[in-house]
């Protein structure tokens, strides 16, 4: 699902809200080799009914032909690149879609995600938390829920005045362990005051990339959502205790059918300015508003509605009007939404922003209007379309608990409490600060957190933080594992390049002509993507931040969390039986076992790295790839240079692939980048496939923004729609 573009941030600063958890690791021992069987036989209906077909041989392992080579570069359509890669994925995608039941959509959605993994073109790397923090925040105080927005808002964080004690900590999960089961009240500032703790009213913490604009419905960046949701309030949201409650939705119904949900809009709630200027009443109509803006912005947000809003993608993609729309406000208090069929997850997406509402009225008069062609052509004009813009705060107007104060991105961003909010009792913060740091002073952010400008960091070994609070003492007395969540890192394999420097001279390959081509036709040769898979050394690669004794923790192995879903009943999918509650990786585990490969799903062990699995697949490209090519292929990763995190993993990754491979075979160039700008313009924020100016870039994850595994996989189902497919050209 797509609760945002998550940034890799290695820097691991503020990560002080995560609570620990203790997540085995291990190295991991894997066998067996890069074939791919065509069918199996897991479960047979009789002694006659012969073997079951899984998997289409020619689909998964179609034979490889080198493109013909030219005498420059040049980009392949994209179309074709993608469906030489991918399109059996899509379909399996689209089957799954059709099922029948919940318990075999999960299964069919297992088996497409392990034709995903074994295409190779993304390698599942790390998640949030994992990392050794010390933190002032009490555990479980932001809504605890694996999707959506949610667990960015942060109305109802406790802050102390001193570090938590590690007893302190394990003595709150348990009374918040005890409150889940509904046999205690988790109150962490009545516990920590009765410890003698001060409460503090002001959180500050760090961004790397600035938000971009403050309309919440324009963008599908964490960097920009992070900093907006907590302005504004949605339909639903969740809780500290994983509860769906009402916001500004009091209550709701849903129609025997399933399809259509009425909601009952909360009366007496107002939109404010940024000054607190009582502005106009929040309506149904400004959800319906603000559904409507999503679709028109087309800012990657509008594939969540593809086949659920009756009428949205037609009207999104100019072949229907807004009438025909499912989304509509019968009066002022009642917003009625028709969907496509019935979605038994809709509720849990209705805490993602898409689902935001604008403020109709101010959106008009900052020059908004309505209609896909009409608003590109006004948008185009910044005079006149004012709407959410960064450079005047007085842009937007808020309804949620915080109204934004100050924003300069290139230093500080400024929330102040909301006295006016309607829920104003839930509210422990009054004022939120984000300050720059792009982790270029690690010590010195250290030595800020330990001072109290910060209430917690995370602590690494290339930083030498890690060490820093060995030495204090802080380590032993404070020092927690935060929790690992449902976001994946992923590095991608650049399957189209497009970009191979900035205008400004900037992030330049130092590649020949000839190897930009090399390049392109190696990563277009599924063996080859797997002998770069196979010889990533993750455990090494994330131990020189993390430690080497938690270089397993937050390593993730598979695109959805493994335990994201599990099945609600018994099904039978291609001939095996599957019993309810079995989780969700386990299924796309016995799928890779099905396609001979050798990677493990579970989290906490470095389940792609296999030395002997590498050198086979690459010797099976040599062969296919013959003189289509020379050697050694070069890839280009990006890095940026003035954070010695980012420095270090980069370099990392340089020494595990080559030492894997070999130099005559693979060189890795790293491309220094010296300004954040330059270095998210060709990496992160990167618009499409064609500019992004890498080869391999493990600096984007996702997370999801419902419960279903469509949120994940729907990112990359088509070169067009699938949001992630630009991290891989």
């Amino acid at each position: 699902m797509k609760k945002f573009l998550a940034i890799l941030l290695v820097a691991l600063m503020a990560v002080g809200v995560l609570a620990s958890c203790n997540t085995t690791t291990e190295t991991s021992s894997q066998s067996g080799d890069t074939s791919t069987p065509a069918e199996s036989t897991p479960d047979e209906s009789s002694e006659d009914a012969g073997p079951v077909v899984i998997f289409d041989e020619d689909r998964i392992n179609p034979p490889y032909v080198a493109p013909e080579r030219g005498q420059t570069y040049e980009r392949e359509d994209d179309g074709e690149v993608y469906d030489a890669a991918l399109s059996y994925y899509e379909e399996l995608v689209t089957e799954a879609k059709a099922a029948e039941t919940i318990s075999e959509r999960f299964v069919k959605f297992a088996k497409a995600e392990a034709v995903l993994l074994e295409s190779a073109v993304m390698v599942p790397a790390t998640t949030q938390g994992g990392a050794y923090t010390i933190s002032r925040i009490a555990p479980r105080t932001v809504p605890y829920v694996q999707w959506g927005n949610d667990d960015d808002r942060l109305k109802g964080v406790i802050i102390s005045d001193e570090f938590l004690t590690k007893e302190e900590r394990a003595e709150l999960l348990e009374i918040w362990g005890k409150a889940m089961l509904g046999e205690a009240e988790y109150d962490p500032k009545g516990y920590l005051t009765s410890k003698g703790h001060t409460i503090n009213t002001v959180y500050n913490t760090t961004f790397s990339t600035a938000c971009a604009t403050l309309d919440w419905l324009n963008t599908s960046m964490q960097s920009d959502t992070e900093i907006t949701v907590n302005t504004v309030d949605g339909l639903v949201e969740y809780n500290n205790l994983n509860q769906m409650k009402p916001a500004l939705a009091e209550s709701w119904s849903i129609s025997e059918d399933g399809k259509v949900y009425t909601f009952n809009i909360r009366k007496g709630v107002y939109w404010y300015t940024a000054e607190g200027k009582q502005y106009a009443e929040v309506t149904a109509n400004d959800f319906v508003a603000g559904l409507r803006h999503m679709l028109d912005c087309q800012e990657g947000l509008e594939w969540l509605v593809d086949d659920l809003i009756v009428g949205a993608t037609a009207y999104y993609k100019g072949e229907g009007d807004w009438d025909s729309v499912g989304y509509k406000a019968p009066d002022k208090y009642t917003l009625q939404v028709t969907l496509e069929q019935p979605t038994s997850y809709f509720l849990t997406m209705l805490t993602y922003s898409c689902f935001l509402p604008i403020c109709d009225s101010f959106y008009q008069a900052q020059g908004g209007v309505y209609g896909v062609d009409e608003y590109a052509a006004a948008s185009a004009d910044t005079t006149k379309y004012r709407f959410g813009q960064t450079t005047d705060v007085s842009t937007q107007v808020y309804c949620g608990p915080f109204l934004v104060s100050k924003l300069q991105s290139d230093s500080e961003i400024v929330l102040v409490q909301n006295p006016n909010y309607y829920k104003k009792d839930e509210v422990n913060i009054t004022e939120i600060h984000w300050i720059k740091d792009m982790g270029e002073d690690p010590a010195a952010t250290y030595n800020d957190t330990v001072k109290g400008t910060y209430p917690g960091t995370g602590l690494s070994e290339s930083s030498g933080t890690l060490k820093m609070a060995k030495d204090d003492g802080n380590f032993d007395k404070y020092a927690y594992i935060s929790d690992t969540t449902s976001t994946t890192y992923f590095g991608g394999m650049n399957l189209n390049r497009g970009t191979f420097g900035l205008d400004n001279g900037a992030g330049q390959s130092v590649k020949t002509e000839d190897q930009k081509i090399d390049t392109h036709i190696a990563l277009n040769n599924k063996n080859f993507r797997k002998a770069l898979a196979f010889a990533f050394d993750k455990g090494t690669y994330n131990g020189v931040t993390r430690g080497e004794d938690l270089k397993y923790t937050n390593l993730r192995n598979m695109y959805t969390h493994p335990e994201f879903v599990s099945l609600e009943e018994d099904v039978k999918v291609d001939g095996k039986e599957w019993v309810a509650g079995t989780m969700y990786g386990e299924i796309v585990q016995w799928y890779l076992e099905q396609l001979g490969s050798p990677v493990k799903v579970a989290d906490g062990i470095d389940g792609w790295f296999n030395p002997e699995a590498a050198k086979a697949a690459l010797a099976a490209a040599k062969e296919e790839l013959g003189d289509s090519v020379s050697w050694p292929i070069h890839i280009d990763v990006l890095t940026y240079t003035p954070a010695p995190s980012y420095v270090a993993q980069s370099e990392a990754y340089k020494s595990v692939i080559e030492n894997c491979l070999g130099t005559d075979n693979v060189v890795v160039d790293i491309i220094g980048l010296d300004t954040s700008d330059d270095y998210y313009a060709l990496g992160y924020r990167a618009k499409n496939g064609a500019a992004g100016g890498f080869d391999f870039f493990a600096g984007s994850g996702w997370g999801p923004d419902y419960g279903d595994p469509s949120t994940y996989l729907d990112t990359f189902r088509g070169y067009e729609a699938g949001y992630m497919t630009k991290v891989i050209g």
